[in-house]
């Protein structure tokens, strides 16, 4: 693993951080959650949201967006309502239902920070979360 490429090891810790996220989120009852949802409840916000917005957020394309919210609004996670700014936009809201997941999932991926603080240190934890962040704002 000592040669393996810096988009590998992301990739592969990043599968661990949501494989925990998705466990804490199956065992509260909310086992129909996908992980392209993630980006739907990651950037949703209480005044609503358009879905070319939240494209751009997540940064992913328009159709795996729309096919995320349609699935949420499906299972009843998320509703569209009239953007009253927009004649012909539609924004995605989420339900009470909806709600109810952020809370979890940050709580669940609270606690995989902390386990991997205690794997490495909190100060290695910190630096990576800078690192990451600089690297993402010189990327934007």
């Amino acid at each position: 693993m000592s040669s393996s490429s810096l988009g590998l090891l992301l990739r592969l810790v990043h599968q661990h951080w949501t494989q925990a996220v998705e466990a804490a989120l199956d065992e509260a009852g909310y086992g129909d959650i996908r992980p392209p949802h993630a980006n739907v409840f990651t950037f949703a916000r209480p005044e609503g949201i358009q879905v070319s917005e939240l494209t751009k957020l997540a940064r992913v394309r328009k159709q795996t967006m729309t096919q995320a919210v349609e699935e949420l609004e499906r299972l009843g996670y998320v509703e569209r309502r009239p953007d009253p700014t927009d004649r012909r936009g539609r924004l995605v809201f989420l339900t009470e239902k909806g709600q109810g997941v952020r809370p979890i999932a940050m709580a669940a991926g609270r606690r995989v920070d902390e386990s991997w603080a205690a794997l490495t240190s909190q100060q290695q934890m910190d630096d990576l979360r800078t690192a990451l962040r600089r690297l993402l704002e010189q990327l934007q």
